[in-house]
């Protein structure tokens, strides 16, 4: 079965505990901490298969967790960090947080490979907190925990040309005719229950890919019958070619039937409504006149949108209208029609965790966070200039004030990711 919408739950790996362990030989009775850090936490990484296009899979399977980091070892052996999860989606996926609906990652050019969550950092071993004071620390860092997000996985057809209209007018039949494609054809409404592409060649190496938009119908911009699924598509293209029947076979009004069509893309969307379009009146063979009182009613009721007769069925017009399709394209052609992100899951947690001051034990106390990495980063601690900005950071950002409140006492060890410094007031 077609899919192109998924609702998964992606939980990145937490990161390895430290551990706590001493220095013990034959020889060395009373040796020193030796407890490793642990291992970090796999990452949830999408990333573009070319082979792939629907997402089916993922409506089999709800939850999709990477590997844990391992707890650090003896003899300061690092955990092994927990393998990445790469999750494979085809190019056109747009990954949004499922509950506000933003978009993390378009999965889409040169964007093919994203990290969406990064796994926890593993916890320091007790070797790090050794001082002249508390030469055997019984504690060693709990890895980060794991980062869980719902995301819905929306698949957007990437093509240059929407062919939209009615169920019936003849879009199968016409794509058939401009390209490669072989969609299955019939009588009867939703023939085509997902996009078609096709590849029309317009030769020398030129040509450009139209996708068969599944019939719309009144109130698909408010979901009804598959209105939400096959406009989600029409949003990737950058010309749409509307497709009417000019014969009124089955006694509609091909005018009408544009006027709807354009009000549901306008509901749906402000942008779908701004791009450019055609009209291809088909079944002219089926006209009394040839179709020339609905070409010129067309002409006149849609000034300045093209408007070409056809016939799908006897191929009357099908070149004239490949070519002008082309040259429309050509001149809309580097319009990349891409989402931007919207939202970085990661950074809520960089903003829960801006800085975290903890006591461990009597005598010892944690500083970490983004913020105080971020400081650390381009300070040099190693300066007395750098030196005197980082204790300023300190009292600027509460750091001091936090350790006081949580008791902090004269010559106690403050430990700053795998820094450790003596407090003195």
């Amino acid at each position: 079965m077609f899919a192109d919408q998924a609702k998964i739950i992606i939980r990145s790996g937490r990161g390895g505990n430290g551990h706590v362990s001493f220095r013990r030989e034959k020889y060395v009775p009373n040796g020193g901490p030796d407890g490793g850090d642990g291992g970090k936490g796999g990452d949830i990484i999408f990333e573009l298969d070319t082979g792939m296009n629907h997402l089916s899979d993922y409506r089999h399977r709800r939850k999709y967790k990477a590997q844990s980091g391992e707890e650090g070892g003896k003899r300061k052996c690092t955990g092994k960090s927990g393998e990445d999860l790469v999750l494979k989606v085809p190019a056109g996926t747009v990954i949004k947080d499922a509950e506000s609906g933003r978009v993390i990652a378009d999965i889409s050019g040169s964007n093919s490979r994203v990290t969406v969550l990064k796994g926890g950092r593993g916890g320091l071993g007790n070797h790090h907190f050794a001082t002249s004071r508390m030469q055997a620390p019984r504690y060693a860092q709990p890895g980060q925990e794991a980062v869980e997000l719902e995301v819905i996985l929306e698949l957007k057809t990437l093509a240059d040309v929407g062919l939209i209209g009615y169920p019936n007018v003849g879009k199968s039949t016409l794509l058939s005719r401009l390209s490669n494609a072989r969609p299955q054809i019939a009588n009867y409404h939703f023939t085509t229950l997902h996009p078609i592409l096709g590849v029309v060649d317009i030769g020398e190496g030129e040509g450009f890919v139209m996708a068969d938009i599944p019939g719309l119908l009144e109130g698909a911009a408010e979901g009804i019958g598959l209105g939400h699924d096959f406009l989600r598509h029409i949003e990737r293209t950058k010309v749409l070619v509307h497709l009417v029947d000019a014969a009124s076979v089955e006694g509609r009004d091909p005018i009408e039937d544009i006027k709807t069509i354009n009000s549901e893309l306008s509901s749906f969307s402000a942008e779908l409504e701004k791009k450019p379009q055609m009209i291809a009146a088909n079944k002219l063979d089926a006209t009394e006149d040839g179709g020339k009182e609905i070409l010129e009613k067309l002409k006149v009721t849609f000034p300045g949108v093209p408007v070409f007769g056809i016939s799908a069925v006897s191929g009357e017009g099908i070149d004239e209208l490949k070519y002008a399709i082309w040259d429309f394209v050509k001149v809309h052609k580097d319009e990349d029609v891409s989402f931007e992100s919207e939202f970085d899951p990661m950074e809520e947690v960089r903003a829960d965790e801006a800085i975290t001051v903890e006591k461990a034990s009597d005598g010892l106390y944690f500083v970490y966070g983004s913020k105080i990495d971020k400081m650390l980063g381009y300070t040099n601690l190693e300066s007395e200039k750098g030196f005197a900005f980082f204790q300023n950071f300190l009292k600027e950002q509460g750091i001091q004030a936090e350790l006081e409140r949580l008791g902090i006492e004269d010559g106690d060890t403050v430990q700053i990711y795998d820094m450790a410094f003596e407090y003195w007031a």
